[in-house]
């Protein structure tokens, strides 16, 4: 394969153009978020938005790389999970690039392509991956050609319920980094804190969990009267702690030694302190790549696309269509 393979994400309130070397040196990513003026995101609201920005942000990558379609060796995008108006923009603008420029198509699954910048990154080459976003919490592992999902959310993912709670609280979307702040600057404030102050449930189920319960007790504790920063704190406290036992499950249960945080949650360096030292404790190596790669980007998108590449045909015009629910383990893993 030569030329650069340019990666396209549309998933959710993330449009963004991202691009690897064919040696999968990982270039900048062109993002354009959706914010959404209340409430959550609307996917049709979202979608328009991703479809007046994408040519804005495909004329910016290739001037601002200095790329000619005679450099590009392809285009991904990511075929699934996700919001269906979101992937379909998204899928439009990769079939169309294909054939404007008479490049392979590549359908991505977004999930496995956190885990490959991810690998691709951190310099780790078997993990359990602990996955956060807004859509997704699940806890993965490679057994064979898929990477198998050992655990995950049985309701919500935890950053979609870390924005439900905040904007409860007037906080804008997304949440996640205002309760991140308010947390720590509140533990600062009290720094002898216990999570009993403030109990939360706490629901785990083997490798699976749940987080709509800790989502209305966090609301009725505010209802109580105790202040913001300290239930922000208690909330991170008890759902992290959750996330962080499922994926030291995994690691006893597979036999793998490394732990490779990924989406968009995986920012929190609360949630980094507590998974390095969980990974401490048992001798294992808990690692994630720079905030950039964690979040949804099309570079993430374009590391996927290039090993796929490299290792099974392009996917055909017939076979493009989008799917909201594409599983994790639905993709045949072809690649070292």
């Amino acid at each position: 394969m030569t030329g650069v393979i340019i990666g396209v994400e549309s998933t959710a309130h993330t449009l963004s153009f991202g691009l690897v070397s064919s040696s999968g040196e990982p270039g900048s990513s062109y993002s354009a978020l959706f914010r959404p003026i209340e409430g959550g995101i609307h996917p049709r609201e979202a979608a328009d938005h991703h479809s007046t920005a994408a040519p804005i942000l495909v004329k910016q990558l290739m001037e601002s790389e200095g790329l000619n379609p005679t450099d590009i060796g392809g285009i991904a995008f990511s075929q699934g999970p996700g919001l269906g108006p979101c992937l379909r923009i998204g899928a439009t603008v990769a079939r169309a690039l294909s054939q404007l420029w008479n490049v392979p198509l590549i359908g991505v699954n977004h999930c496995v392509a956190h885990i490959e910048i991810g690998r691709n990154q951190t310099g780790c080459y078997d993990p359990v991956l602990l996955y956060v976003s807004g859509g997704n919490t699940q806890v993965i592992a490679r057994a064979g050609d898929r990477y198998q999902v050992l655990g995950e959310t049985l309701d919500i993912g935890i950053g979609n319920m870390l924005d439900k709670f905040a904007r409860n609280q007037g906080i804008p979307f997304p949440g996640g980094p205002k309760i991140e702040i308010l947390a720590s600057e509140w533990h600062s404030d009290n720094p002898n804190a216990d999570v009993d102050d403030i109990p939360l449930p706490y629901s785990v189920q083997g490798m699976d969990l749940n987080f709509s319960g800790i989502l209305n007790a966090a609301q009725q504790r505010i209802n109580e009267g105790h202040e913001l920063g300290a239930v922000c704190w208690s909330l991170q406290e008890h759902s992290f702690a959750a996330c962080v036992e499922v994926a030291e499950r995994a690691l006893a249960h597979t036999g793998k030694n490394e732990l490779l945080l990924g989406g968009g949650v995986a920012c929190n360096e609360r949630l980094r302190e507590m998974t390095k030292l969980m990974c401490n404790q048992r001798g294992s190596i808990g690692t994630w790549p720079e905030k950039r790669f964690c979040v949804d980007n099309g570079t993430m998108i374009a590391e996927l696309g290039r090993r796929m590449l490299d290792t099974s045909a392009a996917t055909p015009f017939t076979a493009s269509e989008v799917n909201p629910s594409l599983r994790t383990d639905h993709t045949i893993v072809t690649w070292d």
